[in-house]
C-alpha cells in the first residue's frame, strides 16, 4: 500500500473512501433516526447520540461542498 502523504493517487483514493463512508454514515444515521421517530423514541439516549452523529456528518459534508469537492 502506498503512503498517502507522498502518493497523490493514494491520497485521492483515501479521500474518496472517506467521502463515501461519510455519505453512507449520514444516510444510515438518518434512516435509523426515522425508525426511532416512528416508534416515538425521540427522547432516548440512542436517538440523541444519532442526532449528534448526524450533525457531525452534516458538518463534514457541508465543508466538502464549500470547497467544491462535492455538488449540492
Amino acid at each position: 500500500m502506498s503512503d498517502v502523504h507522498t502518493d497523490p493517487q493514494a491520497r485521492l483514493e483515501a479521500f474518496e473512501r472517506m467521502l463515501s463512508d461519510a455519505q453512507r454514515g449520514y444516510e444510515e444515521t438518518v434512516e435509523r433516526m426515522a425508525r426511532l421517530r416512528a416508534e416515538g423514541r425521540e427522547k432516548t439516549v440512542t436517538f440523541r447520540q444519532l442526532m449528534t452523529g448526524k450533525l457531525t456528518y452534516q458538518n463534514l459534508l457541508s465543508m466538502y461542498r464549500s470547497y467544491g469537492l462535492i455538488s449540492e
